[in-house]
């Protein structure tokens, strides 16, 4: 406890990691005989119980927060008015532009904003997590005003409703406080990253540039511009289709979320609380169950769920990181929408749900549990696997996610109702994970494992139009390559994609912290520079003896061909495009095409805390690429 207290002190004074490696002061050794033996120490603190134990919190006490939509602006709200061309004018309040942005957006011209939106990044001393710990001190994003004793952060943030066709503009604000008074964490210099979705280099939200401006300081906005048009809209897809929207309609993304980035303290950063979802509608995933695909009607019955794991302090009851610990950090709370074990009341109906791991180094294994009779074996429907629908929808009796990987669910309460008689049901994670390495892979028995949220029955049978996955079901109807039960939304054809080069990267330790084939992350430079319009097949390496990394590539999604040369097959959960693979002891073969637009963007390991101890490259896309087969 003793040496936790004085890492926890060198946090509150500023000090990083490797600001202390540069004076000389921490080494394997310990930090001039301040701290015990620096590998000693990370191994004593990884478990969630290295503080002691938590007094019991009391389960389901409170109701599940259903988070708000960000509300809609007008043009005219945006003071000063926003332009293509970044405003750099200089503010005399601050000494600096008035703007972050430093560049101009690069398909604005093209696709005008016809959304608009305000928010403000800032702290909320007053957020409760559960009824049995103190008001903390978080971060998050508010509504937009000003006054932020009335419209208050909250984090997650508000739901990001994105709908294709629509080009979207996002002004956030950075007032956050400054690094004396974040609570002992937190770093007020920030970049939001809009998690998968196609967007260009001065609004994807990158951690650093080798020559733009990617984080932004207090007193400072950013405007954020994303074109809502489909993958393929400046390649592949260019005509405009019957709903107005161009690229390829196969590719439209329904679930994504949006985090800081600012390069060495993601994790402290979206640990503090800069998350939100995200959720993407178009003329076929409608958000209305009585039109196009039918699906639960958002938001009454189409609900982002964000799930994270936080560290409180069993003296105080008070939130806190580790910015030394390089493993992973795991809790002792769980949080599903920012406050501990909720209990949500449910109709017997069908209902969407949008499942999101937000870290900062947990996985989950997904179970629905009937905490009254344990030996019931109870099934949901998983639609999408990281925002893409699957050719068809798995019937299963858990999902697995890493994190920053997401996926849609259809949870049928009144078939569990009929069929099991249940009347409440627990949303449970039986994956059992004891420190930053990544899950043991053990899977706990039903009541055994962490109960998450409490569903409860209400009331009787109500009407209900929304489509029902069972009929059309995996593995009841065997998937095909080729199906298209969510047409026209598919699996995009991969077999005439011809890689023009094969890259390897191999996710390593290495000199006190982590690696990208045996380098550490640097913000002046590219690693590799991608050919637009060209599919690349890049091996993805990991033989660090155990340790899992949930690896993300920024701008495009990518296909896994194959673990450790067995191929993804049909019905398979990975049969999909994705965004983020979780790589165990292995190499996983993937195929990837940059389209659209060009610029620089990270590759990285999602377990922010090995993020931000340099798992991390920038890359470029330009009309030709390099030849470089190890960057």
């Amino acid at each position: 406890m003793r040496a936790f207290d004085e890492r926890l002190e060198l946090v509150k004074a500023g000090l990083t990691r490797r600001e202390l490696v540069g004076m000389g002061l921490l080494t394997g050794g310990g930090v001039g005989g301040l701290l015990v033996a620096e590998k000693g120490l990370a191994r004593d603190l990884r478990r969630p119980d290295a503080l002691g134990p938590l007094p019991p919190l009391e389960p389901f006490a409170w109701p599940l927060t259903v988070l708000p939509e960000l509300e809609d602006k007008k043009p005219s709200d945006f003071t000063p008015p926003s332009t293509n061309v970044p405003n750099r004018q200089i503010n005399s309040m601050t000494g600096l532009p008035y703007e972050g942005r430093s560049e101009p957006h690069q398909s604005r011209e093209i696709f005008p904003p016809q959304a608009f939106h305000i928010t403000r990044m800032a702290a909320n001393p007053g957020a409760m997590v559960h009824p049995d710990l103190p008001p903390q001190t978080v971060w998050g994003f508010n509504q937009g005003g000003e006054d932020l004793a009335r419209d208050r952060p909250m984090s997650p943030g508000p739901v990001l409703v994105l709908r294709y066709g629509s080009p979207m503009l996002i002004r956030r604000y950075n007032a956050l406080p400054p690094p004396e008074e974040n609570g002992g964490f937190g770093v007020p210099e920030v970049t939001t990253h809009l998690h998968n979705f196609h967007s260009a280099p001065d609004s994807d939200g990158g951690p650093c540039d080798p020559v733009q401006q990617r984080f932004f300081y207090r007193g400072q906005y950013y405007d954020y511009f994303h074109n809502a048009q489909f993958a393929g809209w400046n390649s592949t897809h260019p005509e405009v289709d019957a709903d107005g929207v161009r690229g390829n309609v196969q590719e439209a993304l329904t679930f994504l979320w949006y985090h800081d980035h600012r390069v060495d303290h993601t994790a402290e950063n979206t640990y503090k609380g800069l998350v939100g979802p995200c959720v993407a509608f178009n003329a076929h995933d409608t958000g209305d169950e009585s039109t196009g695909l039918h699906l639960p009607s958002f938001p009454e019955f189409d609900i982002p769920l964000v799930f994270g794991d936080r560290l409180f302090d069993p003296r105080t009851g008070q939130l806190v990181f580790d910015t030394f610990n390089t493993d992973g950090i795991l809790g002792n709370v769980f949080l599903v929408n920012g406050t501990s074990q909720p209990y949500f009341e449910v109709q017997k109906r069908r209902y969407r749900f949008r499942l999101l791991d937000a870290g900062p180094s947990r996985s989950f294994a997904f179970f629905l549990t009937n905490p009254d009779d344990l030996s019931q074996r109870i099934p949901f429907f998983v639609l999408t696997n990281d925002g893409n629908f699957l050719p068809r929808p798995i019937q299963t009796l858990s999902y697995r996610v890493g994190v920053a990987e997401r996926t849609d669910v259809i949870i049928d309460f009144a078939k569990i109702a009929h069929r099991f008689g249940a009347k409440r049901i627990r949303l449970e994670n039986r994956l059992v994970q004891v420190d930053g390495r990544g899950p043991t892979g053990r899977i706990l028995g039903a009541g055994q494992g962490d109960a998450l949220l409490e569903f409860r029955l209400v009331g009787g049978a109500v009407d209900d139009g929304s489509f029902d996955p069972e009929p059309v079901s995996s593995p009841g109807i065997p998937t095909r390559a080729g199906d298209g039960v969510f047409g026209p939304i598919s699996l995009p054809d991969i077999a005439d994609l011809t890689p023009r080069i094969t890259r390897t990267f191999r996710f390593e330790r290495g000199n006190g912290g982590w690696q990208v084939n045996g380098e550490f992350m640097d913000c002046t430079r590219f690693r590799l520079t991608a050919q637009m319009n060209e599919a690349e097949r890049w091996i993805i390496r990991n033989k660090s003896g155990g340790w899992v990394h949930p690896i993300h590539v920024h701008l495009e999604e990518f296909r896994i061909l194959n673990r450790n040369g067995v191929p993804v097959r049909p019905g398979d959960f990975e049969f999909a495009r994705k965004d983020v693979m979780q790589l165990g002891d292995e190499d996983i073969e993937i195929l990837i095409r940059f389209r659209d637009m060009k610029g620089g963007f990270p590759l990285h390991c999602h377990n922010t805390v090995h993020e931000d101890h340099q798992m991390m490259l920038l890359y470029d896309v330009q009309d030709v690429g390099d030849d470089k087969t190890t960057p």
